[in-house]
């Protein structure tokens, strides 16, 4: 279970690193492109929306990993059960508000394929599919967070408390 958990966070990171890639190579394709007279059509379109399934892919390792900024100022002051208590109350609030965002966000994917939406650019595409790597994202994030519940629960330290030790004594 532990090596399924270090590909999840593993997958997420690469689909969010290969989606930077890809947009870099588009933005300097559509630079080469100007220099010789030639104009990509939509390349600003796709680069954005790359950007965006870089940022959402991105979220369920950055959150493991530690790398979301958490204000730490009253934690850091708890010892013990409290702590442990807090953790909890945090980290069941931020399951609550990430699984009704990804459920709603899962709902405007489900409308745009209803309702045949497109796409506003220059190149018309099916909405939902422009849409998809946000709701993917966002439910990698949602699996990510209910992971990290689960082992709080158990008594175990969350990943992202466990690399927050190593970031404080840099």
């Amino acid at each position: 279970m532990h090596t399924l958990r270090q590909y999840f966070y593993l997958a997420s990171a690469i689909l969010s690193g290969s989606c930077l890639v890809i947009m870099t190579l588009l933005i300097l394709a559509q630079i080469v492109a100007r220099f010789f007279g030639v104009i990509i059509p939509s390349s600003e379109d796709f680069a954005g929306w790359l950007l965006s399934a870089t940022i959402f892919f991105g979220l369920a390792y950055t959150f493991n990993a530690g790398g979301h900024i958490r204000v730490t100022i009253l934690l850091s002051r708890l010892r013990g059960h409290t702590r442990r208590w807090m953790e909890l109350v945090n980290i069941s609030a931020g399951l609550l508000i990430v699984g009704y965002s990804t459920w709603y966000i899962l709902y405007t994917v489900y409308e745009s394929w209803v309702y045949e939406d497109v796409t506003d650019t220059y190149l018309v595409m099916p909405l939902w599919l422009v849409q998809m790597p946000m709701a993917l994202g966002s439910l990698f994030l949602l699996i990510a967070v209910a992971d990290n519940f689960i082992t709080a629960l158990r008594g175990h330290t969350p990943g992202y408390i466990s690399h927050e030790a190593a970031l404080e004594g840099e």
